[in-house]
């Protein structure tokens, strides 16, 4: 393999995957879905593995948006709006399963507000609408699909698991024009807090661990970098 240069990073192995049988468990349409796949992994030569089982999951509305709704206070700090979410695989995680009893959570996370990209949305203009409705129904936030400009590149979060892939917008907002959020009506979003924090706390709660949500994390390193005007 060739040494990386500076700009890029190298050439990646050539990986073919063949399907040999879909072992897909029959159930009853849910959120999520389990696909589980017989495959066989081909080389850059031809050569084909054993066969071998990988599960993944997959669900309707696959991709999603993360937004960084901020803005300049009066001192010249940026300060970004955080929701509140109880994510039950977080919730009820078995204690015993934790590596250190500090792992425990108790009352969810704090995020970057986001939503799932809806089968009709999937383009460009698409997900910036989504963006937008999404921004609405969890900040309270009315504001233009121009004004949601992107923040880096989309990436996937579990690609382990699930070939989600996140696009990440941010947009300055006036918090005098915040309005009460739509939501979507689920019981557990009714229940969520809306704050805004100074970016610099924000990412002080990163670096201590009090806030563990992982796009969170990478959406505030990305604000960060922008210039305040």
């Amino acid at each position: 393999m060739n040494p990386p240069d500076e700009k890029t990073p190298p050439k990646l192995p050539s990986v073919r995957l063949e399907l040999v049988r879909d072992q897909s468990p029959r159930a009853e349409a849910g959120f999520l879905r389990l696909i589980r796949r017989e495959l066989v992994a081909i080389d850059q030569l031809g050569k084909v593995s054993a066969p071998f089982v990988y599960d993944e999951v997959d669900r309707r509305a696959l991709d999603a948006v993360v937004m960084a709704a901020h803005y300049v206070d009066a001192k010249g700090s940026r300060r970004v709006y955080l929701r509140s979410a109880a994510r039950p695989p977080v919730l009820l995680r078995p204690p015993e399963r934790n590596a250190l009893v500090s792992y425990a959570r108790s009352n969810g996370l704090w995020e970057l507000p986001a939503g799932l990209v809806e089968p009709d949305e999937l383009s460009a203009d698409g997900v910036r609408r989504c963006a937008q409705r999404e921004l609405k129904e969890e900040l309270g936030f009315s504001v233009s699909e121009d004004s949601l400009l992107p923040l880096g590149p989309s990436t996937f979060p579990c690609p382990g698991v699930i070939g989600e892939r996140h696009y990440f917008f941010q947009v300055a907002v006036n918090p005098e024009r915040r309005e009460k959020p739509t939501l979507d009506g689920s019981a557990i979003e009714g229940l969520g807090a809306v704050i805004d924090v100074k970016l610099d706390d924000a990412l002080h709660w990163c670096r201590i661990g009090s806030l563990e949500d992982a796009k969170t994390e990478l959406g505030l390193r990305r604000l960060a970098e922008l210039p305040i005007e």
